[in-house]
């Protein structure tokens, strides 16, 4: 059996010789192809960075310098300048009501009439009370001033009643006044909120009464625009219900404290309101110019690029290596440049740092720029750059 065995032996190193050059082939194939494709990709690579890029076409602006008032911005709420829901201090049954829903009112007019009539009768035995101790005590003085028929203490008691008495005539008149609801001051009534043979409680509301000429509107402002406003400051409000109207106010107060938990302050200003456009509770844009007008650098607000890690434009500049002329036409590339900015108003914004006047910025086609990118200027459609934008509904 030994014997039979020692043949097999050659045979399989023959095998495993035949499986290493095998593996071997197929390695020098495999590398040989992907060596290939990596050499073309390279070369591609090499081609495309070498090969010429077409112009960028933007439209481009100047760097101007122009007038510029400093300007707050803030919202507000209209507050009427007196507003009130009217109650009542009695209770009782509503007997009358004297006013409509959104009727104007005078201080002092009726609007709605409680049941006194229990109260009345009790104010009549009162008074009859009243009269007899009247003439009792007037009674006691003539007979102690003539002839001392009685003693003082006697008509120190009567003139005591009297007083006593006249005392609950006097509040239970004024019991039964409180049961007639009248207007605390001229405004416009709002919406009737009880009903004719309604039960009252001390407290319940019966209509809103809000007093509309003059209005106030007040807003916020952060602590650092505390030096920049005083009483008597021109300020102008515009509401959504009408946005082409404009309404022009003053600042009438300032708060004496500034909030701690946002470090804002509250502020007043007052409108003239006579045909009652402006209603309480409604929301209010205020805008007021602070200061003198200063010269001060402006670019449209498309020439910004706004990052996280600073904002910048991309200034134009005429090429002029030789190398890079086509004929008689310079060539223009752009260069990236960090800005500071500042105040923004419609369309255009303020730039504080990182520029001069008469320098061209694009102002369009950003995001398809880099630092010496070639660019063609084509202005047939240039960006909005109104200080007053006023676009079109469509």
């Amino acid at each position: 059996m030994t014997r039979r065995q020692r043949p097999a032996q050659p045979a399989r190193r023959s095998t495993a010789k035949r499986m290493i050059v095998m593996l071997l082939l197929v390695g020098i194939v495999f590398g040989a192809i992907f060596g290939f494709k990596a050499w073309l990709s390279g070369f591609i690579d090499r081609m495309i960075e070498q090969s010429p890029q077409p112009p960028a076409a933007i439209t481009a602006g100047v760097v101007e310098q122009m007038p510029w008032t400093q300007r707050l911005t803030a919202v507000g709420t209209v507050v009427a300048d007196n507003g009130v829901n009217v109650t009542t201090e009695a209770a009782g049954i509503i007997s009358e009501i004297r006013f409509d829903s959104g009727q104007a009112v005078a201080r002092g007019d009726v609007l709605v009439q409680l049941d006194a009539s229990t109260e009345t009768a009790s104010l009549r035995a009162m008074e009859a009370s009243l009269n007899l101790a009247l003439v009792q005590r007037d009674r006691f003085r003539d007979l102690y001033a003539s002839r001392q028929a009685v003693a003082k203490a006697d008509l120190d008691q009567r003139e005591s009643e009297a007083e006593r008495l006249q005392a609950e005539v006097n509040a239970q008149r004024a019991l039964i006044a409180r049961k007639t609801i009248r207007a605390p001051f001229a405004g416009v009534l709002g919406i009737r909120q009880v009903n004719l043979g309604q039960y009252l409680n001390p407290g319940d509301a019966i209509v809103s009464l809000q007093s509309l000429d003059p209005v106030h509107v007040d807003f916020h402002l952060p602590e650092q625009r505390l030096h920049s406003v005083d009483t008597g400051q021109a300020v102008t409000a515009g509401i959504d219900a009408l946005p082409d109207e404009h309404f022009d106010g003053q600042i009438t107060a300032i708060d004496s404290g500034v909030d701690p938990g946002t470090r804002n302050f509250l502020v007043r200003a007052t409108f003239a309101n006579p045909d009652q456009q402006l209603r309480p509770g409604s929301f209010a844009r205020i805008q007021a110019q602070t200061g003198d007008p200063e010269q001060v650098l402006v670019l449209p607000q498309t020439a910004i690029s706004f990052n996280p890690y600073g904002n910048s434009v991309y200034v134009i500049s005429e090429q002029t290596d030789a190398a890079r002329q086509a004929g008689n036409e310079p060539v223009l590339t752009v260069r990236q440049r960090f800005i500071r900015t500042g105040d923004t108003r419609g369309d255009l914004i303020v730039v504080s740092e990182g520029l001069v006047a008469g320098e061209r910025v694009a102002t369009s086609g950003l995001l398809k720029l880099r630092n010496d990118a070639v660019v063609v200027i084509n202005d047939s459609v240039q960006p909005s750059s109104d200080l007053t934008p006023s676009p079109d509904n469509r």
